[in-house]
């Protein structure tokens, strides 16, 4: 009997593939990240000032008095007494209330040396 001996090689045209076959996943496409947008700050409205009481809105000038405004206390108080006359002679004079000649004349004296109007 006769042997055959088998061969090994393979043949030319054919080829050998590995046992575990690693395949490439497909690439994701790239695409930019969304922009993080930031909702706008919450911006509450203030409450609208409350109207004082006439006898409420003197202690805010009589509380200036006390500031320094760069004119000595007895010449502002000469410049309050003056507006106070004015006041009572623009009026002709009549029946009033003197303490509210004398708030309006400190409103007027303030403002006028607060824009520099005023003073020496």
């Amino acid at each position: 009997m006769a042997t055959t001996k088998s061969s090994t090689k393979s043949s030319p045209g054919k080829r050998s593939v590995p046992a575990t076959v690693v395949v490439p996943a497909k690439a994701k496409p790239v695409t930019k990240p969304k922009p993080v947008v930031k909702p706008a700050p919450v911006v509450k409205p203030k409450p609208a000032p409350k109207t004082l009481p006439k006898a409420a809105a003197a202690k805010p000038a009589r509380a200036r008095a006390g500031k320094p405004t760069g004119v000595p206390l007895e010449q502002r108080r000469h410049y309050v007494e003056m507006a106070a006359y004015y006041i009572a002679e623009r009026r002709g004079f009549a029946p009033g209330d003197p303490l509210e000649d004398w708030v309006q004349a400190e409103a007027e004296i303030d403002r006028l040396l607060a824009e520099g109007r005023l003073g020496g």
